[in-house]
């Protein structure tokens, strides 16, 4: 009861202590003691989307959702977004019963070792945000606004038109894309458009993963981490009220408000 009050009625220590006519060290004494309540999906076949977040640049946790059940699945504390974290997360899932039909995916390397041989979705959210990172939102080349408006047709396109217009694209720039520029500081040869080529090299790499939902329709694979996203936001809304948790009472109460 105190723990739910404390997770859930967005309730401090001192609310707690006064409204329960307690110190405040009795109240953490009992939220110390408090069990996070663990997930109860039954075994199956599911469609995953795994990400991973940081409350601070040395607390971040690592979750694998289902879109469809609307459930998380699994997580896990780690300081650092490795392959390590999400093998050991997908390792578990997989001892649990589970069977993983598909996964979305912002896109890191890691995700790619973990997944191989099971449809990887990139999620076209995070592909525009790569590519308007590079470009920036106006950016000034012709090339540099073409590409980015092919890029925003993910949504309402289909792999075979967007492939052929996206190798139009390159063609077209093809020798734009190749000028090098001359540093006499360092006496060295660069690639003028390197922020161009590297937008252009993010969509190329990914290509084959952009399209992964319409190649499977029987699995209704999301096309964004859009879910978990906002399960990352909600994570981060309850955890503000609470500043200064040891990381050990702040895993548990993440553990917590995923677990439902």
């Amino acid at each position: 009861m105190l723990w739910e009050q404390y997770v859930w009625g967005r309730q401090t220590v001192d609310q707690l202590a006064a409204q329960h006519d307690r110190s405040e060290r009795w109240v953490r004494t009992q939220l110390k003691q408090a069990v996070a309540a663990p997930p109860q999906t039954p075994p199956q076949s599911v469609v995953l989307v795994a990400d991973m977040t940081f409350d601070r640049r040395t607390f971040g946790v690592c979750v694998f959702r289902s879109p469809h059940l609307k459930q998380n699945l699994i997580w896990r504390v780690a300081a650092r977004e490795t392959s390590a974290v999400y093998h050991e997360c997908f390792a578990a899932l997989q001892q649990q019963g589970f069977i993983v039909q598909a996964v979305v995916v912002d896109g890191r390397r890691a995700h790619f070792e973990v997944f191989r041989g099971i449809p990887i979705q990139m999620c076209h959210f995070h592909q525009v945000a790569i590519v308007t990172r590079y470009l920036t939102t106006r950016p000034k080349l012709l090339a540099s606004q073409q590409l980015r408006t092919l890029t925003f047709t993910l949504t309402t396109t289909t792999e075979c038109v967007f492939t052929e217009r996206l190798h139009a694209w390159h063609d077209q720039w093809h020798s734009f894309l190749k000028e090098k520029t001359y540093n006499p500081g360092t006496q060295r040869w660069f690639y003028t458009h390197r922020r161009l080529r590297s937008a252009y090299r993010s969509l190329n790499v990914h290509l084959h993963y952009l399209f992964t939902f319409q190649r499977f329709p029987e699995l209704m694979i999301p096309n964004t981490t859009n879910s978990l996203d906002g399960t990352f936001s909600h994570v981060k809304t309850l955890l503000r009220i609470h500043r200064g948790l040891n990381p050990e009472t702040k895993a548990k109460m993440i553990g917590e408000i995923l677990s439902k």
